[in-house]
């Protein structure tokens, strides 16, 4: 599903316009982000928390050049669910049944 047929799902089941929807959803990910960014997470009960994960140094490999990389320690922004939303999915999406879009 993407942005747009969200902000057409919401636009017909609430009534409101869709530039009115588009609006609300762009600014939700503007505050999200801007939360994150200033490394403050984000929970929002019974879907999921927007968290910051740290990821520790390691070394990788240059296959090309065959070297050694030191990957520096990083933040990544990562969404985790709340239990209730696996709960839900486990119980409603069979598996196999996921469709991949390249």
């Amino acid at each position: 599903m993407t942005k747009a047929e969200i902000v057409a799902k919401i636009s017909e089941k609430s009534g409101m316009e869709k530039v009115d929807v588009q609006n609300i959803i762009e600014s939700f990910m503007t505050e999200v982000k801007g939360s994150l960014v200033n490394g403050e997470n984000v929970y929002l009960r019974g879907f999921g928390s927007f968290i910051i994960k740290e990821r520790a140094e390691k070394t990788g490999r240059n296959i090309s050049k065959n070297t050694t990389i030191i990957i520096p320690a990083h933040n990544i922004p990562a969404f985790k669910p709340a239990k209730v939303f696996v709960e839900e999915v486990k119980e409603n999406v069979k598996v196999g049944s996921v469709k991949l879009e390249a």
